[in-house]
């Protein structure tokens, strides 16, 4: 198989108050949204007429975005390929030695960062910047990415969430306590590093023994309630996997040159 990568399911494990999509289809005319924050919200379609974006910062699923007259996603996914080149070594994945190069190489990124990391202080660690995740956080999101997609999904664990994974910002923390979790913990950095170090070992394991058969398993069990119940192969979740590894890697380290500039 062939990873594929595509815009997130805005759907899967987010609460819907009724009032989602409100704005579906809207007109805004002559309004101010100077200093406006769209977090987790599905632009597709959206047309801006003589608008007026100066210092501008946009971060998401790109594909045909039109600035001026000028489709300017294929310049910013070969600029993004040539600063990440694991970017590219995703989408080449395909046997099951490809899986096993690919998580050689998110090894290789989070240990260089690791030891980066290690000449921070805990307070550096735990603070936010812009209000995107800490780098504690961002560590303790992804063992919720290996818990559901690995451990609930591939393996069908029963109870597969370590109370300390953190689900995405807009998934119902009720709903996240009755998984396990503890969204609202405020565990220390070598506490988090030391279950991050478990949850990666484990993929570790899969990858070690993975054939073309198992790659092209179907697992029947979704990432987690919330998410679309549908069959998706080994090699699919394993994907899911190891691009947010790699997304969340380039967030953390945009994040952590801040902290060292200071």
């Amino acid at each position: 198989m062939t990873a594929q990568y595509g815009p997130h399911r805005w759907s899967a494990g987010y609460h819907d108050d009724g009032t989602n999509d409100r704005f579906r289809g809207g007109r805004f005319e002559v309004k101010d949204f100077r200093g406006a924050r769209f977090v987790d919200c599905d632009l597709s379609g959206v047309k801006i007429i003589d608008g007026c974006l100066i210092d501008v910062d946009i971060s998401g699923y790109v594909q045909h975005v039109v600035i001026n007259g000028v489709d300017v996603s294929g310049y910013v996914a070969e600029e993004l390929d040539r600063r990440y080149p694991e970017r590219v070594q995703l989408r080449s994945m395909g046997t099951p030695d490809s899986f096993r190069a690919m998580w050689d190489t998110v090894e290789r990124l989070w240990s260089e960062t690791t030891a980066r990391v290690a000449r921070l202080p805990e307070a550096a660690l735990q603070e936010r910047i812009d209000d995107e995740w800490s780098y504690v956080e961002t560590l303790r999101h992804l063992v919720f990415i290996t818990d559901s997609w690995a451990s609930r999904t591939i393996l069908d664990r029963e109870r597969p969430y370590h109370r300390l994974a953190l689900p995405q910002t807009a998934y119902r923390p009720d709903d996240a306590e009755a998984l396990g979790m503890d969204p609202s913990a405020a565990p220390s950095y070598a506490e988090v590093l030391a279950v991050r170090a478990e949850r990666m070992a484990l993929i570790r394991t899969i990858v070690a023994g993975l054939t073309g058969a198992e790659l092209a398993r179907e697992c029947s069990r979704s990432p987690a309630p919330g998410y679309p119940e549908e069959a998706r192969a080994v090699g699919e979740c394993l994907a899911v996997v190891m691009e947010e590894e790699c997304e969340h890697h380039r967030f953390a380290t945009r994040d952590l040159a801040i902290l060292e500039s200071r």
